[in-house]
């Protein structure tokens, strides 16, 4: 990620550990023009990332400026949490203070920052990253709202064109790609990606799909806003701010349409006769509809298979206990439900299509 004071004339480069990164770098180098290269140390990186940042440094012969957490918070924080309670109650606390205030504090001198987000990184947060916009989430040198602009130059590259460009140019990369970690952030939250997974599954792989942020792209979640449902009750959108109302989805009778009782009844269970697949959905949220053909299809797929495959409709007033009991954290969320466990199991992946929902029941059952 680049940040520049003036995009014509010098660029003062915010530097992760990515290939995008040093994509971006090695761009800046070409026009020629001057430009500085700041990074966050939240002293929870890998060794391969700082030996990759000596790396650059060799490379392109200059010094990182480092921004670091403020020690007062962190020790804080740790003292009264402990060093990995984000896998306890999410990663925002933590990354708010070892990357977002840090970052806050070296935007305050820009005017301008240009960042390596490309919309195919995660088609949860990221599918809509415009390539210029006004940055929702930080100031710039002349405070207030609108006063800080942010260029994506990437936005629409897709990944294997800078991977193109990298061996082309001959840079340094973060050997950790090697090892099957693509998105790559602090070390206990990243984790090398499976053949077949999208590339930010391995980070924050305990928690929700569809908020894979740690807050410096904070902008890209849509947050919850009221949208009415067909029953007159107060539904709200975790995720998506642009869905069309629609009285139902998932329409068919191979889809089982439980209510309250019956989810309770699943979840007091211990030893059920079969097997249940779940999606906890809002007949509103787009990220729904946008499953429901491949979740049709797989039901179909299941018929006689002695998988039942159920939804349940988590919005309005039973969204609290879909959050409670449920782990719903945006829609939708898929649950499944073994033949002889009593706790459901969520499904961490990003991807919907049939192929990948039966890959994981079939891991499961």
């Amino acid at each position: 990620m680049i940040a520049t004071i003036n995009l014509l004339e010098i660029c003062n480069s915010f530097f992760s550990s990515g290939a995008e990164d040093v994509a971006l770098i090695e761009y800046a180098r070409l026009t020629g023009r001057p430009f500085r290269v700041f990074s966050l140390d939240t002293g929870r990186l890998n060794p391969e990332t700082y030996r990759f940042f000596d790396a650059v440094e060799k490379h392109y012969d200059i010094r990182i400026e480092y921004m670091f957490p403020d020690s007062v918070e962190v020790q804080a924080l740790v003292r009264s949490k402990g060093l990995f309670s984000f896998y306890e109650d999410g990663h925002q606390e933590c990354c708010r203070v070892r990357k977002v205030r840090p970052l806050r504090r070296a935007l305050k001198g820009l005017r301008a920052w240009i960042t390596g987000q490309r919309k195919d990184q995660s088609p949860g947060t990221r599918a809509h990253v415009p390539v210029v916009q006004v940055d929702p989430s930080f100031e710039g040198m002349d405070g207030g709202a609108g006063s800080l602009v942010k260029w994506n130059p990437l936005a629409n590259v897709e990944g294997q064109e800078i991977w193109n460009f990298l061996h082309t140019m001959n840079v340094p990369i973060n050997s950790l790609h090697s090892q099957g970690y693509i998105s790559i952030g602090c070390e206990p939250c990243t984790r090398p990606v499976l053949p077949g997974q999208h590339e930010r599954e391995g980070r924050w792989w305990w928690e929700d799909a569809k908020a894979k942020e740690c807050g410096l792209h904070k902008g890209n979640i849509q947050h919850e806003s009221p949208v009415p449902n067909g029953n007159g009750n107060g539904a709200s959108s975790i995720g998506s701010l642009n869905g069309t109302a629609r009285e139902d989805i998932f329409g068919t009778s191979d889809i089982v349409s439980l209510r309250r009782p019956g989810v309770e009844n699943l979840l007091r269970l211990e030893n059920r006769k079969e097997p249940w697949l779940v999606v906890l959905y809002a007949p509103w949220c787009r990220f729904c509809q946008a499953m429901e053909s491949s979740y049709v299809e797989l039901a179909r797929k299941l018929v006689g298979s002695g998988v039942k495959v159920g939804k349940f409709r988590a919005d309005g007033e039973q969204k609290a206990f879909a959050e409670r009991e449920l782990q719903l954290g945006s829609f939708p969320t898929i649950l499944f439900f073994p033949k002889h466990a009593s706790k459901p199991i969520k499904y961490p992946s990003e991807k919907r299509d049939v192929e990948s929902l039966f890959a994981f029941i079939n891991a499961l059952r």
